[in-house]
C-alpha cells in the first residue's frame, strides 16, 4: 500500500482543508518539491508556510503562491467552499499585514483584501460560516477590544462582533461550529469557560457566548498544561474529538458526541497521543502515535511502545455495539462507554525528525475519493515521500502492491496469550497486508506464498487479537496504490 506521488514538503504540516479539487496546507516549511525528488532537487519551489495541491493528481496549484513570515497553525473553509481562513503565529502575508488570521478568495486564490482583523497573539484554531469567523488560541485582544482567548468577526469585512466568552486560564486550540449553527464547540488546554468548569472542552452559543450543556467532559478530562484535545471535527450528524495526555489529563484517543448535548456516543480509549481526525462517510481517519488500543478491543501494547506504534488508523463512524474495559493501564476508567470499530488501514508512515517531537503525520482531511496525511513524515510504507500523501479509494487507486512479509516482535509478552487462532502475536501468517480484509475485524490477511503478485486477494481472515469478538461487516475504508 503505498502513498499516492505527491508534492513535497520541507517541514512540517500542522492543517489541512479540502475545496473542491484543492487541498490547502499549512505549517512551518519553506521549499516544496515534486514527488520522487530529494530536498533541494530538480524542480524545488519557494512554499513559506501556506502551499496548494491537486488532490486528485498531488500536484501543486500554481496560482497559490502566497507566503506566512511565520508558521500557519490551522485552516478551515467557509460551507459554501468560497473562502479559506488561516490563523497562526504570522503577521504579514506577502507583503500584507496581517495579525494571525488571513482570508483567501478560493474562487481566485486571492488574499481577501476586505478581511483584516487584528489579534495581538498567536491563534491556533478556527471555524466560520458563511457569514462569521470564530477563532481560538491564546491571544487578549481583538480589534483593539479584550478578548480571553476567544473572538469572532464578521467575515465581510473582518469587524469584531459580541461574541467574547472567556478560556479563563489555558489556550484554545481546537473548535468546530455544531451542525445548526447553533453552538461553537471548543477544545483545548482550559479548565473553565465564563468561570465555569469545562474541563478542555465547552459548547459555547455561537452568538452570545454563553455556555451550554456538554455531558462528555464529565467523562473525559483533559485539561492541563501538557494535555488537551486536539481537534474536533463534524459529519454533520456527530461532533468527533481527539486528545492527548501528558502528566495532566486523562484521556488519549477519540470520541463521537451528540452535538446539542455532548452525551456520548462511543469514546475510544487508545493510549499514545491521537493528533487529528476527519469523518468522511462512515469511516474516521485519524492520526497519532497509538500503541494501544486494547481497551477498546483492538491492539494491544507491545513490549515496547514502537512495537505496535500505529501513525495513522481508521474507526467506524458509528458504534460498534461494543463497550470499552477499564480501568487501563494507565487508570483512565471508560468501562461501558460504547466504543466504535477498528478498520483495516494501516499505512506505516516514518517519523520525522523537523519539531524534535518524533512524530509522524500530524493532519488528516480529504473527501469522499480521496484521504490525504500532512505531517513531518520522510516516507510511507517505505518510499521517500515528505510532509504530504495522498490515498485513494479502491475505485481510483492503482491497486499494484501484495501483502508484504509479516514483521513482528518474535517474543510477545504474556499479555498476548489470548490471541487466537494464529497461536501468538509472534507467529502470524508469513505475508500480510495493510489495507484490504474482507471482514474488517480481521488483524491479518491469509495468504499462500505460491499467489502471484498484483492485487492483494485474501483466502481467509484471520486475527491476531481477541479472536473471541465474533466478526462483524464494517465500513470499508480508503485503499491505497
Amino acid at each position: 500500500m503505498h502513498g499516492l506521488p505527491t508534492w513535497q514538503l520541507n517541514g512540517v504540516v500542522w492543517s489541512q482543508v479540502v475545496v473542491g479539487n484543492t487541498v490547502y496546507a499549512t505549517g512551518r516549511f519553506t521549499q516544496a518539491r515534486p514527488p520522487g525528488v530529494v530536498a533541494g532537487g530538480r524542480g524545488t519551489v519557494p512554499a513559506r508556510n501556506i502551499f496548494a495541491y491537486d488532490i486528485r493528481t498531488g500536484n501543486r496549484v500554481a496560482s497559490c503562491r502566497h507566503s506566512l513570515n511565520a508558521q500557519g497553525l490551522a485552516l478551515t473553509r467557509s460551507p459554501d467552499g468560497k473562502r479559506v481562513y488561516v490563523v497562526g503565529d504570522f503577521t504579514r502575508v506577502d507583503s500584507h499585514k496581517r495579525s494571525h488570521v488571513a482570508a483567501f478568495d478560493t474562487a481566485t486564490n486571492a488574499l481577501d483584501r476586505a478581511f483584516v482583523p487584528t489579534i495581538s497573539a498567536s491563534a491556533a484554531a478556527v471555524t466560520a460560516s458563511n457569514h462569521k469567523v470564530w477563532v481560538g488560541g491564546n491571544f487578549f485582544n481583538a480589534n483593539g477590544s479584550a478578548r480571553w482567548r476567544l473572538a469572532a468577526f464578521r467575515a465581510g469585512n473582518g469587524r469584531l462582533l459580541s461574541w467574547a466568552p472567556r478560556a479563563n486560564d489555558e489556550q484554545v486550540t481546537s473548535m468546530v461550529l455544531a451542525p445548526g449553527g447553533s453552538r461553537v464547540i471548543i477544545g483545548g488546554r482550559f479548565s473553565t469557560i465564563n468561570g465555569h468548569r469545562a474541563p478542555a472542552m465547552a459548547s459555547v452559543d455561537s452568538v452570545t457566548g454563553a455556555l451550554r450543556p456538554w455531558a462528555i467532559n464529565t467523562r473525559i478530562n483533559d485539561a492541563g498544561h501538557s494535555s488537551g484535545i486536539t481537534s474536533l471535527s463534524t459529519d454533520g450528524t456527530s461532533i468527533f474529538g481527539t486528545g492527548f495526555a501528558y502528566r495532566t489529563g486523562h484521556f488519549e484517543g477519540t470520541f463521537s458526541a451528540r452535538p446539542n448535548t455532548g452525551a456520548p456516543n462511543w469514546v475510544n480509549d487508545c493510549h499514545g497521543d491521537t493528533y487529528a481526525a476527519v469523518p468522511i462517510g462512515r469511516v474516521l481517519y485519524t492520526v497519532s502515535h497509538a500503541y494501544d488500543c486494547e481497551w477498546m478491543g483492538a491492539f494491544p501494547r507491545g513490549p515496547e511502545e514502537w512495537v505496535n506504534q500505529r501513525r495513522a488508523l481508521a474507526f467506524s463512524t458509528a458504534s460498534s455495539g461494543r463497550t470499552g474495559t477499564g480501568p487501563d493501564s494507565y487508570g483512565w476508567n471508560y468501562a461501558g462507554l460504547p466504543v466504535s470499530s477498528l478498520l483495516h488501514w494501516f499505512p506505516v508512515l516514518s517519523p520525522g525528525t523537523f519539531t524534535g517531537q518524533h512524530q509522524a503525520a500530524w493532519s488528516v482531511a480529504g473527501n469522499h475519493d480521496y484521504v490525504v496525511l500532512g505531517g513531518e513524515f520522510r516516507s510511507v510504507n517505505g518510499i521517500a515521500q515528505s510532509g504530504l500523501v495522498r490515498f485513494a479509494v479502491r475505485a481510483k487507486a492503482p491497486n499494484r502492491q501484495a501483502p508484504s512479509g509479516c514483521r513482528v516482535h518474535p517474543a510477545p509478552p504474556p499479555s498476548f496469550s489470548r490471541t487466537a487462532p494464529c497461536g501468538s502475536l509472534g507467529r502470524p501468517p508469513t505475508t500480510w497486508t495493510t489495507h484490504r480484509s474482507p471482514t474488517r475485524c480481521s488483524a491479518w490477511e491469509r495468504r499462500t506464498p505460491s499467489t502471484p503478485r498484483g492485487p492483494a486477494r485474501t483466502s481467509g481472515p484471520i486475527r491476531c487479537w481477541r479472536s473471541t469478538t465474533p466478526c462483524r461487516r464494517v465500513p470499508t475504508p480508503i485503499a491505497s496504490r
